[in-house]
């Protein structure tokens, strides 16, 4: 794959998302099929693995560990704090004192003395951003952590806080279908000389035919309360999917790769982090390194993937008072 600079590393332009071996889209994978995978991606040159404090509340962070025991020396890890279980509820809290000791769990879960990128995973609204990064900051003097992200932030917050720290990397959705960072965050890292981590870079799988029906979703799957997967939605939003698959055939490759390349395409400062559970998409995904769309073939995307074409909110309510993204 090629590369791309995230603070002072040079890392594959792709990384991966761990989420969904552990959490959110319905039954994980057993242990046994989730290192398999995971040790899979490194063979296939991944190198940057994203797992945070509230996937499988924890559970995430112990099986990226045990993964990768004993092989820590040239992958890039990054974690994120500031979300967690708390008697059995998903709270976000952004306490110095919260912080500090997610932190401490996440090192032990790893095994691993520091994390090379340390998100916070929400800003909490109740607490300054200036009080959260200043723990940040004395965790990378302790040498916990090398380098703080931030993620599902505005431009605004962003800048409060690297005022306090240099922000390494922002994370947010970016996709075809996912076009607010194209707001102001974008512009953002571009000035600021920070990496754009993009998660969901395929659309949470619709993009790349996974989800044709809600009936598709087991009963945990996060998606049923997305409002983008409400059926009338899944439907509404087909032609979005049917011009991939004609440009994806066009170019003899897969959606997922045209949709992985568009991303990369949008900005250099981009890395795409997909999620999955099959080493086969896993292997398609990488291929999207490789991939240079036409203009024209950009042209016809951004053209079908204007605002006024994507039906439904990116989250429900209640979810989007708790990020701090501009929204059309």
């Amino acid at each position: 794959m090629k590369t791309r600079r995230i603070g002072h590393r040079e890392i594959p332009e792709i990384g991966l998302g761990c989420m969904n071996l552990s959490h959110a889209y319905g039954h994980p994978p057993s242990e046994q099929e989730a290192i398999a995978l995971l040790h899979a991606a490194y063979d296939m040159g991944v190198r940057h693995f994203d797992t945070a404090a509230l996937y499988g509340f924890g559970k995430n962070e112990s099986l990226v560990g045990k993964a990768f025991a004993g092989r820590w020396r040239d992958i890039h890890l990054a974690s994120k704090c500031g979300i967690f279980q708390e008697n059995g509820v998903r709270k976000i809290d952004g306490r110095p004192e919260t912080l500090e000791k997610t932190l401490n769990d996440a090192l032990q879960r790893l095994g691993v003395d520091h994390i090379d990128l340390y998100y916070l995973h929400r800003w909490d609204k109740s607490i300054p951003i200036e009080e959260s990064m200043g723990m940040l900051s004395r965790l990378v003097e302790q040498g916990k952590i090398s380098q703080i992200g931030l993620s599902e932030v505005s431009a605004a917050t962003l800048r409060k806080a690297h005022a306090v720290h240099p922000i390494t990397a922002v994370q947010s959705e970016y996709s075809l279908w996912s076009r607010n960072p194209e707001i102001a965050i974008l512009d953002a890292c571009q000035e600021l000389n920070i990496t754009f981590v993009a998660f969901s870079p395929l659309a949470r799988g619709y993009l790349t035919n996974g989800v044709k029906s809600r009936d598709e979703l087991v009963e945990t799957d996060i998606r049923l309360g997305m409002p983008r997967f409400t059926e009338q939605n899944l439907q509404a939003n087909r032609p979005l999917v049917e011009l991939v698959n004609r440009l994806a055939a066009e170019l003899n490759v897969s959606p997922a790769q045209v949709c992985l390349a568009w991303v990369l395409a949008q900005r250099e400062n981009i890395i795409a982090l997909p999620g999955t559970r099959s080493i086969e998409h896993l292997e398609d995904n990488l291929t999207a390194s490789s991939l240079y769309l036409p203009d024209e073939c950009l042209s016809r995307l951004n053209k079908t993937f204007s605002i006024e074409n994507i039906h439904g909110d990116r989250y429900p309510p209640q979810t989007q008072a708790e990020i701090d993204t501009e929204e059309f």
